[in-house]
């Protein structure tokens, strides 16, 4: 299927009000497509089910969405070409509303007050920002997101019933297939300039730390040959965060795919520590319903076929081929929530004892800027 066959077709079932899932993973080409065949509202109950999730933050209290990759058909471009150059990508200034400096600032002074006299150590806190535009087609906003962001998972996801959703997150919640796992944590934030030899504050050290320790010992029940890499600088579209690879081998086929995930989410790069505190916090604080910022979306037990190789010993064999199953789960950062009168951007950042709230303020309006350029 040719380009804009493909972009048509996602078109005309957006037009028709149905549910559908566009994306492309990091440092990839290939564009992938689920079309619900109608738009009844799928969910998932225990993560056994093939398709593609949308989970929210708190799935303590809401559903996490399925797009069933029975109920769907699939649709590849197999290599995206550019539309617009780099040089057309600039930077947009988003003006923050009345008074929403000083709320969050006070919001991150009651975190930090919070660590100074509680348990806790860390605590991921945001806001939501209302941008107004022009109405335009989620295409053309989720091909603009596709031509800023090589590195990014990258994706437009609608459900006439929830509503319609585009991010480009750089972070991996994990992904499963042969029994390897692989996740990152990720934290700390600064602007890109010149170079990825940058330096890091105590702050962020720290915070990247206290995420890396808290995934590897939250793993350790459910996996085995736990291996974390070497902190490194991470591009991410105009902003630099400190990352961290974490591989391992999960113990058998008995441990349940929803015991790893829970284990996981929410992180403590959107959450904090100790995650129930933290969430709490969260919860109770903001004073907004994050909803699917800060969940987590991707392929779920995708089913592909794998043909044996072609060799004399096995050619009679060639006719069966095993049916191998891959779950790549993405956090959902860096996204926005889009309706016909404008969209709402979400943003937040880690607040740890040595935070500077006037700081982490500026934090969230770099980070504005990532999604906000394609509007």
């Amino acid at each position: 299927m040719d380009q804009d066959a493909f972009f048509i077709e996602i078109q005309n079932h957006f037009d028709e009000a149905l549910p559908f899932v566009v994306y492309r993973k990091p440092n990839q080409k290939k564009v992938t497509a689920l079309l619900q065949e109608e738009d009844e509202l799928y969910t998932v109950s225990d993560f056994i089910e093939s398709g593609f999730v949308f989970a929210p933050f708190d799935t303590t209290t809401s559903e996490t969405i399925l797009i069933p990759q029975s109920q769907s058909f699939e649709m590849r471009l197999d290599e995206y070409v550019t539309t617009q150059s780099n040089e057309e990508i600039v930077t947009t200034s988003v003006e923050a509303a009345q008074g929403a400096k000083e709320q969050h600032i006070a919001l991150v002074e009651r975190g930090i007050n919070e660590i100074e006299t509680t348990g806790l150590k860390k605590v991921v806190l945001s806001r939501k920002q209302k941008i107004n535009h022009n109405y335009e087609s989620p295409v053309s906003i989720f091909k603009r997101l596709l031509d800023s962001y090589a590195t990014a998972f990258v994706y437009c996801w609608y459900h006439p019933k929830v509503g319609l959703w585009l991010g480009a997150t750089p972070e991996t919640l994990l992904s499963v297939e042969n029994r390897k796992l692989y996740t990152m944590s990720l934290a700390g934030t600064q602007k890109k300039e010149d170079t990825l030899e940058v330096s890091w504050g105590a702050k962020e050290i720290e915070e990247q730390q206290l995420v890396t320790d808290t995934i590897a010992y939250n793993l350790k029940d459910v996996v085995e040959d736990l291996k974390v890499s070497e902190t490194h600088t991470h591009q991410a579209g105009t902003l630099l965060h400190l990352k961290t690879d974490i591989t391992a081998t999960v113990h058998d086929s008995d441990t349940k795919l929803a015991s790893i995930i829970q284990a996981l989410h929410p992180t403590p790069a959107v959450c904090g520590l100790p995650k129930l505190e933290a969430r709490d916090f969260i919860l109770q604080n903001e004073n907004y319903n994050r909803s699917y910022y800060t969940g987590f979306l991707g392929e779920l037990n995708i089913k592909t076929e794998k043909k044996r190789a072609s060799t004399r010993r096995n050619v009679e064999n060639l006719a069966y081929g095993a049916v191998k199953k891959h779950t790549h789960l993405f956090v959902n950062l860096r996204c926005m929530e889009v309706d016909a009168q404008g969209a709402q951007l979400y943003v937040g950042g880690g607040i740890t004892a040595s935070s500077k709230p006037a700081l982490e303020w500026e934090e969230t309006v770099n980070k504005l800027q990532t999604v906000a350029t394609v509007l």
